[in-house]
């Protein structure tokens, strides 16, 4: 079986995920991505390495892709867990005639200001949000929106809470989008209204006929005007109420293969939809995922696109608790203390791992973003109360310095 999987820049869900889950299943992986020097050190020489073909290609263009294919062996599957990258892997999975994602759904998910029309025209949930085209002069175009305040501007296909800011009044609204619109030049934006309540997230696996929902986490976020992700707690599943909800806009925006992570709020018992993330859930939740449900999941997403059907039931274990905290810089500046990689067992049957996400001696500008974390603390345990208590002493334990 030949597997094409795109790629940007190395990340632990395909270095510690997918491709370990594509070498059990026997698959040959060729590995297409702009950056081949980064991902072939990525992979260093570690075991399965050499089992990873690693060809330079710009996987913005779809072109590019499809031409890239046809030249080389056969596919069995396109697949990537890139957000930036799904309509390109859906449309030249199509093009070959094998699984793919709905190319319509990959774009609607991927652009902001699309998703809430589509969601809006289907009567499935209405959210004020106005659209401000590359094009478009803010100094004329922001006083015409008439937005509600306080209200949300961020890039129209950005992630990961990147340039995601709250605006209190039009004086922040202005200042917010120029901001935006200097680090990323010609970006379109997409203004639309706060949705308060307390922030969820959805974990999805789907193939040809079904979704499964494998419960999902309960974020906590950094005070406002920023988004910052500090740290997830697994739920295994919400109420039933809530999930049928948000997998009706599901339906309605036309998910289903492979892997979904969708950010919804709760307000007054009402579930709505921030983003559609249409891959695994990233910064190692999908590997403490994974381990906390013994499920096979990155096993499971491959072989939905390489064609194979979900079990219709998806066993998991059905106790335990889990969470992830990132140790997050406040300012930028140079790491000159931080705890190196570590497995420990702790009392009471709980685990915890600590992955760096900074060397020592880097040094980083300030992103108010997930680009901000040191690390990543994966605790999984029997109950909350034992996680929690291990989380936070191996935290208070530890130091995090950063010299300006």
């Amino acid at each position: 079986m030949q597997l094409y999987l795109l790629a940007l820049n190395p990340t632990d869900s395909v270095t510690c995920g997918f491709l370990p889950a594509a070498r059990r299943r026997g698959v040959h992986v060729t590995l297409l991505t702009d950056r081949p020097q980064e991902h072939t050190h990525s992979l260093g020489d570690g075991p399965g390495a050499a089992q990873v073909e690693v060809l330079g290609c710009d996987v913005r263009d779809v072109g590019s892709v499809i031409a890239r294919i046809s030249g080389h062996r056969s596919p069995d599957a396109v697949f990537t867990n890139s957000d930036h990258l799904q309509l390109h892997a859906a449309l030249a999975a199509d093009y070959f005639g094998l699984p793919a994602k709905d190319w319509r759904a990959a774009f609607r998910t991927k652009d902001k200001a699309e998703m809430r029309r589509h969601l809006a025209a289907a009567g499935a949930d209405t959210v004020w949000a106005a659209e401000i085209a590359a094009e478009d002069d803010l100094a004329s175009r922001l006083p015409a929106l008439e937005a509600p305040f306080p209200c949300v501007v961020k890039p129209r296909e950005g992630v990961a809470s990147e340039d995601v800011f709250l605006a209190e009044d039009a004086t922040e609204l202005a200042r917010r989008s120029e901001e935006i619109r200097a680090r990323r030049p010609g970006a379109a934006l997409v203004v639309e209204e706060y949705l308060p309540g307390e922030l969820f997230s959805l974990e999805t696996v789907g193939d040809a006929s079904r979704l499964h929902d494998l419960g999902g986490f309960r974020t906590t976020l950094s005070p406002p005007p920023c988004f910052i992700e500090q740290r997830m707690t697994y739920t295994h599943r919400h109420p039933a109420q809530m999930t049928e909800a948000v997998l009706a806009q599901l339906r309605v925006l036309g998910v289903g293969l492979g892997a979904c992570h969708t950010e919804f709020v709760v307000h007054d018992g009402r579930a709505r939809i921030i983003e559609v993330n249409y891959r695994a859930i990233g910064d190692q939740c999908d590997l403490l995922l994974a381990d906390l449900l013994d499920v096979p999941l990155f096993d499971h997403i491959l072989g939905a696109h390489l064609g194979d059907l979900l079990p219709s039931q998806l066993p998991t274990r059905a106790g335990g608790a889990a969470r992830i905290d990132w140790p997050c810089a406040d300012r930028g500046g140079t790491l000159t203390a931080a705890p190196s990689a570590s497995d420990v067992h702790a009392a009471g049957g709980v685990r915890l791992t600590y992955r760096p996400l900074r060397d020592v001696g880097e040094r980083h500008d300030l992103h108010h973003t997930n680009r901000d974390y040191l690390g990543a603390l994966r605790t999984t345990g029997p109950d909350q109360q034992s996680v929690d208590r291990a989380a936070e002493d191996f935290l208070a334990e530890h130091r995090w310095e950063i010299t300006p």
